[in-house]
């Protein structure tokens, strides 16, 4: 079976990589070529040099090869990971500083930084997804690429229920849930219903009962997981479900970009900085590329979601959160149950069909998902509270602005996704983070 993995330099790489040679299963289904698309050819050797160092010694993985030509890439694929990031660490950057400037949110993935994010990679993804539909049609295209439901749902226009939308932040709020417990994660059912990186936990059921009132009645069990500390025990209380951990932008949106603002440098700038040490370290010391990419990675994880800590009282992550995969074990187990008919429930980006109410059928969401050899057939959630589907019709308006911005709708349709989005508080400070856009003034976007 040959995979694709496009944006194959990135640094998270060689997590696939590891899941990959770990792989229990039998030969059937197993990906024996691992091909690696990027358009930086000193980030694939990097990249590289780690994989032959983690691979030393061991028999049954993929052969590995790497291309800076997308055509070859995709031709004949089974599977296609995107993992791009159009605009480098240097766009991201940009991205959440921008917004910061008008005293808003700055986050790569949420808000007005979200948006600008979107702007610049709809449209590669698109061309990308027209590339595969013609040199590998009957390819599963397994989307990470950020912000996620938006690039599925735009993907998804040109490969329909072949593109597939993951992210790793609902399966830990399950696992972290459930263990908060005692419970085992692998024998809980999850009620999560969202779109990306805006979700609930709605019920864990262990044994036939449903355990969450008891989490959310429990300050110390609450208190011993990144979600509890992250919202507070009495706001899970008032709730009445555990959000996706993206949500704390816009439930303590004040203190998060207070924050930000306080701190020395955006996420985005922390990683530019981080990962251009780690590429150069590796270029010069390729012998030692593993160790500078395991030590770096570590620190990346100890780092994750600094300012939502430092909003709530500084406490640090926890060892077992450390350890680093989520995207990868996703993928993975998507992989395997289509490819090998394993049938297994999964929290995945897919076409809505009716799975949330008061969403159209077209609309990506991030449900529970039944996955076998057909691909995924997301579960019906059944009603959805008020508060949870006003937010999520309003962000789907963003994301669909954004969409028809990318698409030929121009400056117009990228103001309303701009201006739409409830942490943006003011149309002109939407023009003015669109007029200070790197790069999409020439797109005719900004």
């Amino acid at each position: 079976m040959r995979l694709t993995v496009l944006g194959g330099g990135g640094f998270r790489m060689p997590l696939v990589y590891r899941a990959l040679l770990e792989d229990p299963g039998d030969a059937a289904g197993r990906c024996t070529e691992l091909v690696l698309y990027d358009t930086d050819r000193r980030r694939l050797d990097a990249i590289g040099a780690v994989l032959a160092q983690l691979g030393a010694g061991r028999t049954g993985g993929p052969e590995v090869t790497t291309t800076t030509d997308l055509d070859r890439a995709l031709r004949g694929a089974d599977f296609v990971f995107s993992a791009l990031r159009v605009g480098g660490l240097e766009g991201r950057a940009a991205d959440e500083r921008i917004p910061l400037a008008e005293g808003v949110l700055g986050q790569e993935t949420v808000g007005a930084g979200g948006v600008l994010y979107a702007l610049r990679t709809l449209p590669v993804a698109v061309r990308i997804a027209e590339r595969a539909a013609e040199l590998a049609p009957d390819a599963w295209l397994i989307n990470f690429t950020n912000p996620a439901g938006m690039v599925t749902e735009a993907m998804q226009r040109v490969l329909g229920d072949r593109v597939i939308g993951i992210c790793d932040s609902p399966v830990g709020l399950c696992r972290r849930a459930a263990r908060a417990l005692g419970a085992d994660p692998d024998r809980a059912h999850y009620d999560y219903v969202g779109i990306n990186h805006l979700g609930w936990l709605r019920s864990m059921v262990v044994d036939g009962r449903d355990r969450l009132p008891e989490l959310l009645a429990d300050p110390a069990a609450l208190a011993s997981f990144e979600e509890g500390r992250l919202f507070g025990a009495e706001w899970l209380r008032t709730l009445g479900a555990l959000p996706n951990e993206y949500l704390h932008y816009y439930y303590f949106n004040r203190e998060a970009v207070a924050a930000i603002q306080a701190a020395p440098a955006t996420r985005g700038e922390f990683l530019r900085d981080q990962q251009a040490a780690f590429y150069e370290r590796a270029a010069a010391r390729p012998a030692e590329a593993l160790d500078a990419w395991e030590r770096t990675r570590l620190e990346r994880e100890a780092t994750y979601l600094a300012d939502g800590r430092a909003a709530t009282g500084g406490w640090q992550r926890d060892t077992c959160d450390l350890e680093g995969g989520g995207y990868d074990r996703v993928a993975l187990a998507l992989m395997r149950a289509i490819a090998r008919n394993e049938r297994t429930t999964l929290i995945l980006n897919v076409r809505n069909r009716s799975a949330v109410p008061g969403l159209d059928d077209r609309a990506v969401v991030e449900v529970p998902c039944l996955v076998d050899a057909g691909g995924p057939q997301p579960l019906a959630t059944g009603p959805v509270a008020a508060d949870q589907l006003g937010m999520m019709l309003s962000l789907k308006a963003v994301e669909r602005a954004a969409i028809e911005a990318a698409s030929g709708g121009g400056r117009p349709a990228a103001l309303r996704a701009l201006a739409l989005h409830p942490l943006v508080d003011s149309v002109r400070v939407a023009e003015r983070i669109l007029d200070a856009a790197p790069g999409l003034a020439a797109s005719g976007l900004g």
